[in-house]
């Protein structure tokens, strides 16, 4: 893999959720803000505009060499659907996660509906 540099600086795993879902990652270890500041958490609340998390999702996922990984509750993932499932690369791998208050809906999963399309479901 030493040939390819942009895999192997990837080496975060970058969280949007609620505030309950943020902070137990964070306590897992997975917090971190580098030399210019900028975090790889965000925390979606009712005030959080659609825009906002679009955002950061577009942050996390093209402007970003470091994240490997984009952790989203499926809550925040529904209000940028059609982002999420435009979305198709490989690197920042992109996985939905319930929260709390709401639970998995596998259906609106696109990662799942992908993997069912292939496998002819």
């Amino acid at each position: 893999m030493s040939g390819n540099k942009s895999i192997e600086q990837r080496s975060l795993i970058s969280v949007i959720g609620d505030d309950d879902t943020v902070t137990g990652l964070l306590l897992a270890g997975t917090g971190q803000v580098n030399e210019e500041g900028k975090k790889n958490f965000y925390i979606v609340n009712q005030k959080t505009t659609d825009e906002q998390i679009a955002s950061v999702f577009d942050d996390y996922t093209t402007k970003r060499s470091d994240i490997a990984i984009v952790l989203i509750n499926q809550v925040a993932a529904n209000r940028i659907r059609d982002r999420i499932d435009k979305y198709v690369q490989a690197f920042p791998a992109v996985l939905e996660i319930p929260s709390k208050d709401d639970p998995y809906d596998p259906e609106k999963d696109s990662i799942l509906r992908r993997v069912r399309k292939i496998v002819g479901e």
